[in-house]
């Protein structure tokens, strides 16, 4: 009987998992909950849908600035996955397929390939990046035109630009930026916390008003005098109606046309008021400097990145950009990064801008498809083979100094 085959594409915010042969993977958060009204109880994973008041929700995260440093709750979070609570795998007859930070340390690898084969007893492993996963399933959509992929991943620690070659990462043109999904939430909880309420306990909460108000501006000067008018002419002042856990589970934007009736007014509703923040908070993204990060925007990084690449392979860079992470759903994102980018790009050469309908499973979604091919079998390392060799097995089949 051949062997299962797992895919994990397991990043600092969300765990992405499923067989190769399932439609979509199930998307579970990558850490362990802790609840003010529930004291006792610890919620790991997606069983945070069970808890009834996210009011005061308390992280604890196995990844610290994209490092996999806490192995005690990243297990917490595997034995849930992996279990019989979730997928129900069974390791030793299945192989798996995960997916490790660029420039990962070796020991954090050599930790990994340690507990997936020696405490799960998985049967065979490899390890790869999250960007090889998605230029591998973009390339493979139209193999004849597209030679490389240049894959930003805006991330919840980081946003890389990853320039992907037949399958290899060319590191000397990988670029990061310090800014992820996690700075930008906590920029909007201290703007808001300083203008209106306090909001620095409520990440839950402000994770989701930045989803669904915040926007890229096209032109930012322009939105910031919008903001300044008073008054219904303003045209991107919204409310919104943050949840009280027993009647409304979920935050929502009031419709405009309510915002000033005051007939409309709902008693004991909690709104705060966002204005300038909904463009400014994703603006750190494309001007890190806004908020005194000494760094490249996007735009910049991503010609940097191109630029350390051969020559010749520059013009294929520019127009087979790939663009994944939670990050890229802002509302404008693309048409705004098209915009830099063409004003930064040399004249003569074309730039082209792939945004996935999913880019947070785009990876995950590579994988299924890399698991599938040919070439999968020699990917892996089997337990055999690691118990006869140790970690320099992994090391030389996934990159890392040998010792």
């Amino acid at each position: 009987m051949a062997a299962k085959k797992l895919v994990v594409d397991n990043g600092a915010s969300l765990i992405k998992i499923g067989f190769n042969d399932s439609e979509t993977p199930r998307v579970i958060p990558n850490s362990v909950f802790k609840v003010k009204s529930e004291r006792r109880k610890v919620f790991v994973g997606d069983q945070i849908d069970e808890c009834k008041d996210y009011s005061g929700l308390f992280y604890v995260l196995p990844f610290q600035k994209g490092l996999l440093l806490n192995w005690t709750i990243e297990k917490q979070v595997w034995d849930y996955v992996f279990g019989k609570d979730a997928l129900k795998v069974d390791c030793p007859e299945t192989d798996i397929m995960i997916t490790e930070p660029y420039f990962n340390f070796s020991s954090i690898s050599d930790a990994m390939d340690e507990i997936l084969f020696e405490e799960y007893d998985y049967r065979a492993l490899c390890r790869i990046s999250a960007a090889q996963l998605s230029a591998f399933k973009y390339v493979q959509e139209d193999p004849s035109l597209r030679l490389v992929c240049l894959v930003v991943d805006c991330g919840y620690s980081f946003t890389h630009i990853v320039p992907v070659y037949q399958g290899k990462i060319l590191k000397e043109g990988v670029r990061r930026i310090n800014v992820g999904g996690k700075l930008l939430t906590n920029h909007l909880k201290e703007i808001i916390s300083y203008r209106q309420l306090h909001v620095m306990d409520e990440t839950y909460v402000m994770n989701q008003v930045k989803e669904d108000a915040c926007f890229v501006s096209q032109d930012f000067c322009k939105d910031v005098e919008m903001a300044r008018v008073k008054g219904k002419e303003n045209k991107i002042v919204r409310d919104y109606v943050l949840p009280d856990y027993t009647n409304i589970k979920r935050g929502y934007i009031k419709p405009v046309e309510d915002m000033w009736d005051k007939s409309k007014i709902i008693e004991n509703e909690q709104i705060i008021r966002i204005n300038i923040e909904r463009f400014a908070v994703p603006e750190v993204l494309f001007h890190p400097s806004d908020i005194a990060i000494s760094e490249m925007g996007i735009a910049e990084a991503i010609v940097h990145a191109i630029e350390a690449t051969p020559k010749e392979m520059q013009p294929h860079f520019y127009t087979n950009i790939l663009l994944t992470g939670g990050s890229c759903l802002f509302s404008g994102f693309k048409s705004r990064l098209y915009s830099d980018l063409r004003s930064l790009a040399p004249v003569e050469l074309d730039v082209g801008i792939q945004l996935p309908s999913e880019p947070t499973t785009h990876a995950w979604h590579g994988g299924k498809l890399l698991s599938n091919s040919e070439d999968f079998t020699n990917m892996l390392i089997t337990k055999a083979e690691y118990q006869e060799q140790g970690k320099n097995a992994c090391r030389k089949k996934f990159g890392g100094k040998e010792k």
